[in-house]
């Protein structure tokens, strides 16, 4: 191209633009936010409408479905899932992940105002918020300490909590373990009945002298002046001052018949770190700041805070991320420079040093490129971004290797420098073109991966894209120039080296080494074409039918060595909050004496709704968040810690503990999750609990529960309404005597000075009269004076309802379970659900499989669908460089060679397939492999074109010798530089460490294991195939004119073309 020749005249303008790129590229390096997990933004608001004692039956019918049936009317919406609990009810929609977040938030806001009529007017202002993955705490800080009261932690917390809110990269910190404050007025039930004090008159009282009176303003002519009639209560001597009882004898007030004291409500959870009762402030930041940052921010203000606390306050951060995410980072970082080191080794020995060195320029220069497209999309620096450059490492120096080999080739033959470059890019602009746009067109269309897992996904074509586009300019543009450049100076050949003379002159037998044993078989593939071809299908077809009967089957994701875990725990029966904190904390003993541990964090009490789409089960009591101890240090792996856990915790009497593994890659909770839908709850349980019997009793299932409501006790007090309304009560009178043994009655609320939200003011009986035998000693004021509620209400004990789950209307249940060590969760889905179907589960019952099975399954379709797109688009561009349909097949037919290397090198390493990593291991493949086949095709065509004289024999075993070296460098460097993590052994040179089966080694596995197989298989096959298939068109074509020359026809019927 004459392009060339001009960038090579004006060589200090090419120069700067390179330095520009590469001082941009790394400002945009240092600027990237740094975190672990691609910042992926779940498309999910919730909505959480709380009441006060509501049962989950009536948060069903009061609450959620008059929520859901507004909700379902938003465009956008995927699923809606309610959740109905004791107390409150939350609906968790979920928009279809290209939906524009905030336009979601509003149209959900307007809904939640439409649906506020349909609600009681007792219930609570719902709240809303949107989810993203961000809003998980990258970092806890736990306050403690023996003897501090609770008041000092709690307003310690709360400023710490304000503080922290204050960092601009912190989107919010949340409290646990505090209780929230209250002002209880405790009745004297002996002061009330002296007196003839009711309870009605004591909430009427409260209620009538807790108003803000705006009283307005008087003008006098003279002036406007504002009147105030202060009846606001603003301290607990405000509430002790209101009259409740007037006489001729005086006035009785709230402090005759109440004590007043300002105190937390009753504590329903419970939060330890490390053991000792603490209040937690969880972390989160917001989206697109650097994880790292964040974390040190919030410890420097922490430190900060710390100098001014009493001294048995003890600070201690908990769940912290940024350590194991700088050392992902840094140790992918460490695998990226080795393999650096080894492509440069290769090229160097192969080429020499000065084409090693401008090969190897390309490399930082089309990293630094990336990095400044990765900034200006928003990306943050994450694994998968650097995964992407470690997948392009191999890629990128393929186009600069061509482009140096025949310029090197040519400056051997005798050509100046600025000729040689010249001429490479004159010879090579088209091939290197059509070769990075084929392997862009393999990766276009993971761009457009669905869903969450698309979205988390999409960072490592984009990189890709990135990595490519900044090497092609490089090879087609500045490797030419610092080429010429740096081999300004060279002397030309004087001779040419033997092999290039013999290999130009058609002297095959005559070469010498490795070339001449490949020009050998070159010369018997191209004589018998029709027998490699038959060799080679019988082969191809072997191992594809070997892998069908006795591959290991497949799998969603990967397992990778945990440095974090958790424990969940589970238990029956109707405990009070301070004997499940018992239960917990016996849990918690049992995994730290197994040691491994560097810090737990505990939390009792009510799990809430669960972010996992099969909510939580109503028999969990609490959780457990582990961090393990350095695995350097220790003397087992992450998954041996964790079956050390899960023996110790295997047996205690009444409680069923299970692992919660840490999740790489796209969340779905656990391996195996059945959902079962229908209206009637009765079937749904009986249903639920019978699939989840059988799945129990399958072997290799792990963490087997359900959601089905556990078996509890409710008391169901029962008025009636006509022997109550002879006495003048009411179910109003009953109520709130009830309350009073319960929570207390609700009489208004204030806002002390020191306190951000409203403070609640409860009147209750003295903790004596709390007993559950006391409901039948209640009495309320009537007509007649004090009468018991037993005369005119029966008590009934009634089956629990814990929690209902609600699915786009229908009631939802689940059976989930987690599969051991080594068993695949597909093979035990195909196996349950060959039971479901001849277990007669009654017909007003759907079941489906959800979770990473349904995943697995959408990530299939999609990446099959993948694959072809990448095809029709490789053959597109490639009928277009070559013109010519059986050259692009042939070219193509590299694709089924390679994916054929990749169940090859599952069968060897003995693995499972992995949808996402193995999926996309296959549809890189297929952009890399057919690079090879383009420089050998183009240059048959080219020698054909040139040399119409030579046999077809000649040129084909010429087009081999010719491009061996070129495509042996980019296979090996691509292959060689991935090989470590493909033998899961992470060779980190910058912090000189090598480790065999650690974290990132482990993740990448299947990933580089897959390229690796494949690229290795296919290019072996591709060197001797591709030749032989050239021939194949033409002696289909010499047998044809040989037919007719015999039957007498006219000859030389031309059939497929030979690259014409």
């Amino acid at each position: 191209m004459n392009y060339a020749a001009m960038a090579i005249a004006r060589a200090r303008t090419v120069l700067s633009m390179f330095v520009v790129i590469m001082l941009a590229g790394i400002y945009s390096f240092i600027a990237i936010p740094m975190e672990s997990n691609p910042d992926v933004s779940v498309p999910v608001v919730l909505i959480t409408i709380p009441h006060e004692g509501i049962t989950p039956h009536d948060s069903e019918r009061l609450l959620a479905r008059p929520m859901e049936l507004e909700l379902k009317t938003i465009r956008g919406i995927e699923e809606v899932n309610s959740y109905a609990a004791e107390g409150y009810a939350t609906i968790i929609v979920q928009f279809d992940f290209s939906f524009e977040s905030n336009q979601a938030l509003i149209d959900v806001r307007e809904a939640v105002n439409r649906a506020k009529v349909k609600i009681p007017t007792t219930a609570e202002e719902p709240i809303i918020r949107e989810v993203s993955a961000v809003d998980f705490p990258v970092i806890t800080v736990a306050l403690g300490g023996d003897g501090v009261p609770d008041r000092v932690l709690y307003k310690l917390a709360r400023e710490l909590k304000d503080e922290l809110e204050g960092i601009p990269d912190v989107l919010e910190a949340t409290l646990s373990g505090e209780r929230e404050e209250l002002l209880e007025a405790v009745i004297d039930p002996a002061q009330l009945e002296a007196y003839g004090v009711s309870i009605e008159d004591l909430v009427g009282a409260i209620g009538r002298n807790n108003r803000l009176i705006a009283a307005g303003a008087v003008d006098t002519g003279q002036g406007s002046f504002s009147i105030k009639v202060p009846s606001v209560i603003e301290t607990a001597g405000d509430l002790l001052s209101i009259p409740v009882l007037s006489t001729p004898d005086g006035v009785v007030t709230l402090a005759d018949v109440t004590t007043i004291r300002r105190t937390f409500k009753d504590a329903l959870t419970f939060t330890r770190a490390n053991g000792t009762s603490a209040v937690a402030v969880d972390v989160s930041k917001r989206q697109g700041t650097s994880l790292v940052e964040t974390v040190n921010k919030v410890k420097a203000k922490v430190e900060e805070l710390r100098l001014n606390y009493p001294v048995n306050v003890r600070v201690s951060f908990m769940a912290d991320q940024a350590p194991d995410t700088l050392e992902q980072i840094s140790t992918l970082q460490g695998n990226i420079s080795t393999a650096m080191f080894l492509v440069l080794t290769v090229v160097v020995a192969a080429v020499g040093f000065r084409s090693g060195l401008l090969v190897a320029l390309g490399i930082p220069f089309s990293f630094l490129f990336a990095f400044i497209v990765v900034h200006a999309l928003g990306f943050t620096y994450n694994f998968m971004v650097m995964f992407g450059m470690l997948l392009g490492l191999g890629m990128l120096i393929d186009g600069a290797i061509v482009v140096a080999e025949i310029a090197e080739r040519r400056m051997a033959e005798g050509a100046k420098a600025v000729e040689a470059y010249v001429y490479a890019i004159h010879r090579m602009f088209w091939p290197v073109l059509a070769s990075v746009a084929t392997t862009l067109a393999a990766f276009l269309p993971l761009m457009f991966w669905p869903g969450v897992t698309g979205g988390f996904m999409r960072y490592l074509p984009v990189t890709v894209f990135a990595v490519l586009t900044g090497s092609l300019a490089y090879a087609l543009l500045f490797a030419p120039v610092i080429g010429a450049v740096l081999n300004r100076s060279r002397k030309p050949a004087s001779e040419t080296p033997r092999n290039i003379k013999l290999v130009d002159e058609g002297r095959f037998s005559e070469l010498r080494g490795p070339l001449r044993w490949y020009a050998a078989t070159l010369g018997f593939t191209a004589r018998q074409p029709f027998v490699v071809f038959f060799v080679t299908l019988v082969g191809l077809g072997g191992i594809i039918a070997y892998y069908g009967e006795n591959g290991r089957g497949m799998q969603f994701f990967t397992q990778v060595e945990p440095q974090f875990t958790g424990v969940v725990i589970n238990t029956r029966g109707n405990f009070s909050p301070a004997e499940l904190n018992d239960i917990v904390t016996d849990v918690e003993q049992r995994v730290v004496d197994q040691g491994h541990v560097r810090s737990v964090y505990t939390r009792t009490g009510d799990p809430g709704f669960s972010m996992r789409s099969s909510g939580s089960t109503g028999d969990q009591v609490g959780n457990l968040f582990i961090e393990l101890t350095d695995r350097r240090t220790r003397d087992l792996d992450g998954f041996q810690a964790e079956d050390l856990y899960r023996e110790a915790i295997a047996d205690i009497p009444g409680v069923r503990a299970e692992i919660q593994q840490q999740e790489p890659g796209p969340p779905v909770g656990k391996d195996i999750q059945i959902q079962l839908a229908g209206l009637d709850l009765d079937v749904l349980t009986r249903e639920t609990r019978r699939i989840s019997s059988f799945v129990k009793s399958l072997d290799g299932m792990t963490g087997v529960d359900d959601t089905s409501p556990v078996p509890g006790i409710e008391w169901e007090i029962k008025v009636d309404r006509a022997k109550a309304a002879m006495l003048g009560a009411d179910v109003a009178s009953v109520g709130a005597a009830v309350q009073l043994v319960t929570n207390g009655i609700l009489v208004g609320k204030y806002r002390p000075d020191d306190v951000d939200d409203e403070v609640d003011i409860r009147i209750r009986y003295p903790e004596a009269y709390r007993g559950l035998s006391q409901l039948d000693l209640l009495r309320v004021s009537t007509r007649e004076g004090q009468v018991p509620i037993s005369s005119f209400v029966t008590r009934q004990g009634q089956q629990k309802v814990s929690q209902i789950f609600r699915q786009d209307g229908k009631r939802i249940m689940y059976v989930r379970a987690d599969t051991a060590t080594g068993v695949l969760s597909d093979d035990k889905v195909q196996e349950i659900q060959a039971w479901i179907d001849t277990a007669n589960i009654d017909p007003s019952i759907t079941v489906r499989f959800r979770g990473a099975n349904e995943e697995q399954d959408e990530s299939m379709q999609f990446i099959g669908l993948a694959f072809t797109l990448a095809l029709l688009l490789m053959g597109v561009l490639l009928v277009t460089q070559f013109n010519s349909f059986y050259q692009a097949l042939l070219i193509l037919s590299s694709v089924i060679m390679s994916t054929t290397g990749v169940l090859l090198g599952l069968l060897i390493a003995d693995q499972p397939f992995s949808a996402i990593m193995s999926g996309v291991g296959v549809v890189a493949l297929a952009g890399i492999i057919v690079n090879n086949n383009i420089v050998l095709i183009d240059t048959y065509n080219y020698l054909r074109r040139e040399n119409p004289t030579w046999t077809v024999e000649r040129v084909i075993v010429q087009t081999g010798c010719l491009r061996l070296r070129p495509v042996f460098l980019t296979t090996f460097t691509t292959g060689f530089g991935l090989l470590p993590m493909a033998m899961g052994v992470s060779i980190d040179l910058i912090n000189r460490e090598i480790e065999v089966g650690g974290p990132v080694a482990s993740f990448w596995l299947q990933l580089a294991g897959a390229i690796v197989s494949g690229l290795s298989f296919a290019t072996v096959l591709t060197l001797l195939v591709t030749p032989a298939m050239l021939m194949l068109p033409v002696k289909l074509r010499r047998g044809w004119n040989w037919l007719r020359e015999r039957s007498g026809g006219p000859g030389n019927v031309s059939v497929l073309t030979e690259g014409h």
